[in-house]
């Protein structure tokens, strides 16, 4: 409980920069939209072609290229159009915490300056989900396991690479370097744990899934499709809001880390909390 009261204290630290500059919501929403856009480009011919398939032990060198290639370049679009705009995000929270008024338009001419280093950035990312894809098909349980625990792994060490690129406009090798060096140097295990903003997202979305089985308790079809669209919508939101906020505070960390002062808007000591001193 103790944790999940830190969280939603840094939750709501990085929702006052959130309601200075609420335009940063479009960002997400694009973010969302592209992605499906992504999905449904790859889904459509995929579910057309009926001898697509994980490729088997003994399959040819041409199946295997053909399924891992496909799935590698389905990695790099995603990662591309989710690095593209919490790049702009991350430009804006980052003008906003150093004395600044950002607006739509800065993020968006940050993330498009960058256009280079996000594409870096999104072919290692790819190439890093790809082996891990790689380790859990070919060893089944134990792959699963291993690619968890190297995934986990992953995730920590590039906390702060996106903040890197868009701030310090380093290479994405030089940024997960440096990502990984400054949280050598203020982080421990109360980082993941206390920002456990899954946790309290995944609770604010138990009214939604109430108010559906109170549309099939209510026995009427008007009432049912309403408590649908309802629930989508209020989903669609926490969605915005939850990918905003957790790119704010990517931006509060790199800028406490770097320069050892908590940015405007977050107080000291809730960051120190959350980057235990090794």
């Amino acid at each position: 409980m103790g944790k999940l009261s830190h969280t939603w204290s840094l939750m709501g630290a990085s929702s006052r920069v959130l309601k200075q500059d609420k335009e940063i919501l479009i960002f997400p929403l694009l973010s969302g939209i592209c992605c499906l856009l992504v999905l449904a480009s790859f889904a459509i011919p995929i579910i057309s072609n009926e001898s697509w398939e994980l490729p088997e032990e003994d399959a040819s060198t041409q199946q295997q290229i053909l399924y891992y290639g496909t799935l590698f370049l389905f990695y790099f679009c995603n990662y591309f159009v989710i690095v593209f705009f919490n790049s702009a995000v991350i430009a804006c929270a980052a003008i906003r915490m150093e004395g600044g008024d950002p607006t739509a338009g800065d993020g968006f001419r940050a993330a498009l300056s960058r256009l280079g280093l996000i594409f870096g950035w999104a072919l290692v990312s790819a190439t890093v989900g790809l082996i891990l894809r790689i380790i859990e098909d070919r060893s089944k349980a134990v792959g699963r396991i291993v690619a968890g625990l190297l995934g986990m792994a992953w995730t920590v060490v590039s906390f702060l690479v996106v903040p890197i690129l868009v701030i310090e406009r380093k290479d994405p090798i030089s940024a997960l370097k440096e990502s990984t060096i400054l949280l050598k140097k203020t982080w421990g295990e109360q980082l993941i744990g206390n920002f456990s903003f899954g946790l309290i997202f995944f609770l604010l979305n138990i009214p939604a899934i109430i108010l559906v089985v109170l549309g099939f308790l209510s026995e009427s079809t008007v009432i049912l499709i309403t408590c649908i669209i309802l629930a989508v919508i209020y989903l669609i939101l926490i969605a915005l809001i939850q990918s905003a906020l957790q790119a704010i505070f990517q931006a509060a960390v790199y800028l406490y880390a770097r320069e050892g002062e908590a940015p405007a808007g977050f107080e000291p000591d809730l960051l120190a909390d959350s980057m235990v001193q090794k």
